[in-house]
């Protein structure tokens, strides 16, 4: 049965990369907790329109956790406290009345902020584009489904294929490092036998174009896969470092 609750809200507030930000306190009252996070961000941002007020801005496009453009820090936590779950679907059933809560965008030197709680994602649009594709022609469906694959690498490969880009995994690592999204993506492709054309090019174009971005490294903290709202592992990040190692030695 749902309730509702009244809630304090810290957000960050920033014109755009160029200017400073700070935190601001709106009060959320009334907030029912069937609502997701978003949609308390959309009662919020109605009142503040009536108020003649600059709406807060935020990612968001299909809401039911697949796209990956929703994504926010709360409470220190990139898509707030519930695990697997994204922005758009964590709901305010998981916060009581009373709760002060802490609303700041990604930070990282490669996803810079276009305004308040939006970052520009387009770093990992050419990581992809640098080599996150396969070049095979597998004709119509019936045809790309002829090759034959294991269901232990047809496992690993889905798996893998569940990253949405939605940047978690930056904003959780103390180095801001993309090493779990760029791994996932090389992995999908190179347990598959479609990949295996662009197999060492792609590694080696893709972690070159990552280092390029200004993303940092890996350091084992595992904080990624602990926020990866699809719960992407960090076995990932190894596979793509033999990939890396193997593909260097051949060259």
């Amino acid at each position: 049965m749902s309730k509702s609750i009244n809630l304090t809200l810290k957000v960050w507030r920033q014109k755009n990369s160029k200017t400073k930000g700070q935190f601001e306190t709106y009060a959320a009252n009334g907030i029912d907790t069937d609502c997701s996070f978003l949609e308390m961000l959309d009662v919020v941002n109605e009142r503040l329109t009536v108020e003649g007020k600059d709406p807060i801005a935020f990612d968001h496009d299909c809401r039911e956790g697949i796209c990956g453009m929703c994504g926010a820090v709360v409470n220190g936590q990139a898509h707030g406290p519930q695990r697997k779950t994204t922005l758009c679907q964590l709901h305010m059933r998981q916060f009581s009345d009373g709760d002060t809560i802490v609303i700041e965008p990604y930070r990282s030197r490669a996803l810079p902020v276009l305004k308040d709680l939006a970052v520009d994602r387009s770093a990992f649009d050419r990581i992809i584009q640098s080599g996150g594709y396969v070049s095979v022609k597998t004709g119509q469906a019936p045809d790309a489904h002829a090759i034959l694959v294991g269901k232990e690498y047809a496992d690993l490969a889905m798996d893998a294929a569940q990253c949405i880009g939605c940047a978690a995994c930056v904003a959780s690592c103390p180095n801001a490092s993309a090493m779990l999204f760029v791994s996932a993506k090389i992995s999908h492709l190179a347990l598959l036998p479609q990949g295996n054309p662009e197999r060492e090019t792609r590694v080696q174009e893709m972690v070159a174009q990552m280092d390029k971005e200004g993303f940092g490294n890996c350091s084992n903290e595992y904080e990624c896969e602990a926020a990866c709202p699809k719960g992407i592992s960090v076995s990932n990040i190894a596979r793509m470092n033999r990939e890396f190692l193997s593909a260097s030695r051949k060259k």
